[in-house]
């Protein structure tokens, strides 16, 4: 059975990078009927933590990717870590290391001034007599182990760079136990990974360097090698990796941003990944069965929030107006509920009416409260254009054709009908009465079909809206005689 993990650090909240490599396991997972582990990598004991840790796990819920085994602690794992450190000292492989991090630093200095630019830990403590080790540990003096890393070279395929070839000389003896016992990355990763059967390994290419030092670990233990696939890293506009600077933030700042979990998760699956057709988006469902790590390509994606904007305005225009509500509730606040929740039906039409055009939730809410209640702003530039002293005559001719149109009759047909003969009339176009009108209704520049609008309104809120707007008119122009 296929087995793999997902192992964040909680040094920070989950970002795009950590999103994307959480997903490729967990598609890959399902797609082949395995497991996926969640592993929390906690064993920075300064720059981790637990909110960082519960942020993480929000996160992986909010997009749906639910483990099958776990979330195991690294933190609470240390004894085993030392166990095996101590195998490995015990038959050779491994040995104690004395050297100060002052006096390391001072030796790579000192070899820098001798023009050697790529200097490895020179292996001081490799050779320390059985006396000198035993009176330094009755000294009391700190320690770390180190790995004593063979002679030869270490070649593995990886499943997107293909095969990888590193002599051994090239890597130095490298930590597997700090002096204060917590583990260093390399043995951590490989112990947990072997002991939880983990049988790929898919992750970021930032780790690619890493992986000759732990594949040397699995010979040094004789346990079985897991296959590697590396993801291509993630670039900002810019071409270079992907930051803070690119304005990206945590995975659940996206959720409050107003992005849905399907459409970020659907634009993250497409970051290196060919899903084989080009459809503005999949369910759950689809991506699992398509995914294969064959179709995962070496070049690094360009993160555009455009296509994440695009993505998300197709899933909201797919959902169902109470899906939406539920979706737009939990991102408002409490002052933006009470509007929302007044009336769900009307909530729930206006959902409807407005979906096919909104890019994201929490622009969503901002109109849909325009809809909802007395009109919160008019578009500023809407203003200059359309509230002036043709745009309130306009208004006022058609405002009184609503009037004289019952109950009854007020459907787009006849209300179009009216609104037309009323321009030829005047001697204008239909748009000329259409933009102030929607500006009136709406307080927004767009909207969906003019009469569309005046049937979710109705005969009633709609002359009220209309003659609201024509004292607004009234005001401004009275603000602008005044101080000429």
């Amino acid at each position: 059975m296929k087995k793999v993990r997902f192992a964040p650090s909680p040094t920070g909240y989950l970002h795009i990078g950590g999103a994307r490599t959480a997903l490729f396991n967990w598609l890959f997972a399902k797609n082949k009927n395995g497991k996926f582990v969640l592993r929390i990598e906690d064993t920075d004991n300064i720059r981790s933590s637990k909110e960082m840790s519960e942020e993480i796990l929000k996160a992986m819920r909010w997009l749906g990717l639910e483990w099958d085994e776990g979330p195991f602690f690294q933190s609470e794992r240390l004894d085993i870590y030392k166990k095996h450190a101590e195998k490995l000292l015990e038959e050779g492989k491994a040995y104690r290391c004395f050297c100060t991090p002052e006096e390391i630093e001072e030796r790579r200095k000192q070899a820098e001034k001798k023009g050697i630019k790529s200097w490895k830990y020179d292996r001081k403590c490799l050779n320390l007599s059985k006396d000198e080790i035993e009176k330094f540990l009755k000294d009391g003096k700190p320690y770390v182990i180190r790995f004593k890393v063979p002679e030869g070279k270490t070649e593995f395929e990886d499943k997107i760079h293909k095969k990888v070839k590193v002599e051994n000389s090239e890597i130095e003896d490298f930590v597997l136990l700090k002096s204060d016992g917590f583990p260093t990355y390399h043995l951590s990763v490989v112990v947990d990974d072997h002991l939880m059967g983990i049988t790929n390994i898919i992750r970021g290419d930032d780790h690619l360097s890493n992986t000759p030092k732990q594949i040397l670990l699995y010979k040094a233990f004789g346990w079985k090698i897991p296959e590697f696939a590396h993801l291509p890293l993630i670039l900002g506009p810019d071409k270079q990796k992907l930051s803070k600077r690119h304005g990206v933030t945590s995975v659940l700042n996206y959720k409050k941003e107003g992005y849905l979990a399907l459409s970020l998760v659907n634009f993250l699956a497409k970051l290196s990944w060919n899903p084989g057709e080009d459809k503005p988006f999949f369910s759950l469902e689809e991506l699992i069965k398509r995914f294969s790590l064959g179709k995962v390509t070496k070049n690094s994606p360009v993160f555009d929030l455009k296509k994440l904007d695009f993505i998300n305005s197709k899933v909201i225009s797919s959902l169902k107006p109470e899906e939406l509500y539920k979706e737009i509730i939990e991102i408002s606040t409490d002052e933006d509920k009470s509007i929302l929740e007044k009336d769900k039906e009307k909530t729930l039409k206006a959902i409807e009416l407005l979906k096919t055009r909104m890019k994201n939730l929490k622009e969503f809410i901002k109109i849909l409260k325009n809809y909802l209640s007395e009109i919160l702003y008019y578009d500023k530039e809407g203003e200059e254009k359309f509230f002036n002293i043709e745009g309130k005559e306009y208004l006022e001719a058609y405002l009184k054709e609503i009037e004289n149109i019952s109950k009854d009759s007020f459907h787009q047909d006849i209300l179009e009908k009216k609104l037309r003969e009323k321009a030829e009339q005047i001697g204008i176009k239909a748009g000329s009465i259409i933009h102030p009108l929607r500006l009136a209704l709406t307080g927004n520049r767009v909207s969906p079909g003019i009469f569309d609008v005046l049937v979710f309104f109705g005969k009633e809120e709609a002359i009220i809206r209309i003659k609201k707007a024509i004292e607004y008119i009234n005001e401004k122009n009275r603000a602008n005689n005044s101080r000429i």
